[in-house]
């Protein structure tokens, strides 16, 4: 499958096309809501008070229920929407955001509304062709899940198992700790509270990829695959596979994954590699970490340049923004990774 997502932060509507699509998939639009709804904001104190209903509209390829094998098309419609918020600060590059770069590629004529299209609210239809990812991988009994791994410092439980991972999807603050998530959420509302912004970190695991799947070379390398998948999420900066980061700080004899037979499957004592051993799949999950920035919009004076006078000036900014992305990125980074997942098996 491919997918292209259209639509700007402030305009009509946002939405996805799917090509590809297998034909006769049953589509369940309630779970496709219910990983909407995980996303949506205005829901507490830890997001943006913009609500908006996430309700998509199947335009093409369902038919009866069932995927025809035409472009599958859905849209969102943006109905909380505050676009004057915008106009006073159109010219000022906000810091962090893509609002600078975005002028240089496009020559001045992208919407800077609330981002436009590189606004956080295009993830909403990114979750929508996730969703149906997750449903194509059911069928060949895999899924995918994730939970908060770090917020500001704080770090949550360390990843066991699927089951931990699926009982986290129902909670509003998706950590496998609760006590770990009060944490991370009093971190979240300390930085509100003086007008500022904190990253975090999700660690996602894709169970049930078999062996041997990708290639050890550029465009089929399965780290590679998952990346670009992921680095196209806004917000995400860093990527990490396995043990990522840490295998700085082993010996060999750490990171290394003993094998062993297990009624006639290999496995692994551990999983350092993060289920890749060179570009390929090894049996075990595949599990990477996915760090994103704090929210770049804040509330306390920044200093910026004025792009349409060429001078230097101070940005205040105003509107509705989210502290800390984090809690409400997890589906988009489930997402992500089940598009991933169908690409490396050729769905």
């Amino acid at each position: 499958m491919k997918y292209s997502i259209f639509g700007e932060s402030h305009g009509p509507a946002i939405g996805v096309v799917l090509e590809g699509v297998p034909p006769g998939l049953a589509l369940d639009l309630d779970a496709v809501r219910f990983d909407l709804a995980r996303r949506a904001p205005g829901k507490n104190a830890l997001s943006t008070p913009r609500r908006e209903g996430d309700e998509p509209r199947v335009l093409s390829g369902l038919f009866e229920g069932r995927t025809t094998g035409a472009p599958l098309c859905a849209v969102i419609e943006n109905t909380d929407t505050r676009s004057g918020d915008y106009e006073r600060t159109k010219d000022l590059a906000r810091p962090g955001h893509a609002d600078y770069a975005a002028r240089m590629r496009y020559q001045g004529f992208n919407d800077y509304r609330g981002g436009g299209h590189f606004s956080g609210r295009l993830t909403a239809p990114l979750v929508f062709a996730g969703g149906v990812a997750k449903q194509l991988l059911a069928q060949k009994n895999i899924y995918v899940g994730a939970h908060i791994s770090t917020v500001y410092g704080v770090n949550d439980d360390a990843l066991e198992d699927w089951e931990s991972l699926r009982a986290c999807a129902a909670k509003d603050f998706p950590v496998l700790s609760d006590e770990k998530g009060a944490e991370m959420q009093q971190a979240i509302l300390e930085a509100k509270n003086e007008q500022d912004s904190v990253g975090g970190a999700i660690e996602c695991a894709v169970f049930g990829l078999p062996a041997g799947l990708g290639e050890p070379d550029f465009g089929r390398n399965a780290e590679g695959i998952f990346s670009q998948y992921l680095f196209a999420v806004p917000a995400v900066k860093a990527v990490a596979f396995g043990a990522g980061t840490a295998f700085a700080l082993m010996r060999g004899s750490e990171a290394n994954d003993p094998l062993y037979m297990d009624g006639g499957v290999v496995r692994a004592e551990q999983n350092c590699a993060g289920g890749i051993n060179g570009g390929i799949t090894n049996g075990m999950p595949l599990v990477f970490e996915a760090t994103l920035r704090p929210t770049p919009s804040i509330a306390r004076q920044q200093f910026t340049v004025d792009l349409a006078k060429g001078e230097n000036a101070v940005l205040e900014l105003k509107g509705r923004h989210d502290p800390c992305v984090i809690h409400r990125a997890v589906p988009v980074i489930e997402a992500a990774a089940a598009l991933a997942a169908c690409e490396l098996l050729g769905i």
